[in-house]
């Protein structure tokens, strides 16, 4: 166990050397522990366990691509699919959410005209999908527009209006207080520079940075949770065509929160919609 903590602080530790990679049954082991992580109720042990996942996932992808093997989520995927289940019953359940919150979140697909792209799920992938979104709204590519240049951005506004945010943002020492000054540079440091979780606020900052609203569907009420950037919550631009659209899933992956890009619909995938929901119907 000791050993396992030292490479998890060696990952976590900004001014690492490089240092052999552990071998592949230690990182099966770390990657099954980090990947357990996530699940997390503590923010702090998650965002942690997203910047070691991250780092690892990262070189592994690397050396599997060079070896023809799988990635990291293949391979929990398939790893997931092999385990058996600890509680039946939980896990019965798990799986009966996760089917609900997909299917209630592409109902609203549908009424929009789009469909789910699936974003790689690791620590990026709020900032990941909004990337995918604008580069088909501007259409540039992934040189000019990617979850990098958007990390940087979302860090860089909430930095420079630390009033906007602060009031939203819980200090991770005093669970009664907001963050210190030096708490905020960090979180913001942090945002940009390794691969933890964004969520809300960095949804916020992004809105304002590119003057675009945001729509966040989601498998609870309500449906589409508006952004705007003037800040009118109550303003329609849901049929607008200049609107990012992402969607966020509690349950998908069993890793907890996960944003998807929701990309328009192709011309056969909008005709055959209405007879797919109608087959949908009568099987129910």
């Amino acid at each position: 166990m000791g050993s396992k903590r030292n490479k998890v602080k060696k990952l976590l530790s900004p001014t690492r050397v490089a240092t052999p990679p552990p071998n592949e049954a230690d990182n099966e082991e770390l990657m099954d522990d980090l990947f357990a992580q996530l699940d997390n109720q503590d923010q702090t042990v998650r965002q942690e366990s997203a910047v070691v996942l991250d780092a690892v996932s990262t070189n592994e992808v690397s050396r599997n691509e060079s070896e023809g093997k799988k990635d990291s989520k293949s391979r929990f995927m398939a790893r997931q699919r092999t385990r058996r289940p600890v509680d039946a019953e939980a896990d019965a359940r798990i799986q009966r959410e996760t089917k609900e919150e997909e299917k209630a979140i592409r109902d609203v697909c549908d009424d929009l005209g789009v469909e789910i792209h699936e974003i790689n799920p690791d620590g990026h992938c709020l900032f990941a999908a909004i990337a995918d979104q604008l580069q088909i709204i501007y259409m540039i590519g992934a040189d000019g527009m990617n979850y990098i240049t958007v990390r940087q951005a979302a860090a860089d506004y909430i930095y420079s209006h630390p009033n906007d945010f602060l009031p939203f943002l819980p200090s991770t020492h005093d669970d009664s207080g907001l963050m210190t000054p030096e708490e905020f540079k960090g979180y913001c440091d942090a945002m940009r520079d390794t691969g933890v979780w964004g969520g809300e606020p960095e949804i916020r900052a992004l809105c304002r940075v590119y003057r675009i609203p945001i729509h966040v569907i989601q498998g609870s009420n309500p449906p589409i949770v508006v952004h705007d950037p003037a800040g009118d919550p109550d303003k329609d631009t849901t049929k607008d065509h200049r609107v990012i659209r992402i969607s966020y899933h509690r349950k998908m992956y069993g890793l907890g929160e996960h944003y998807n890009s929701l990309r328009p619909k192709s011309g056969f995938a909008r005709m055959t919609a209405p007879i797919k929901n109608l087959l949908q119907g009568q099987s129910s």
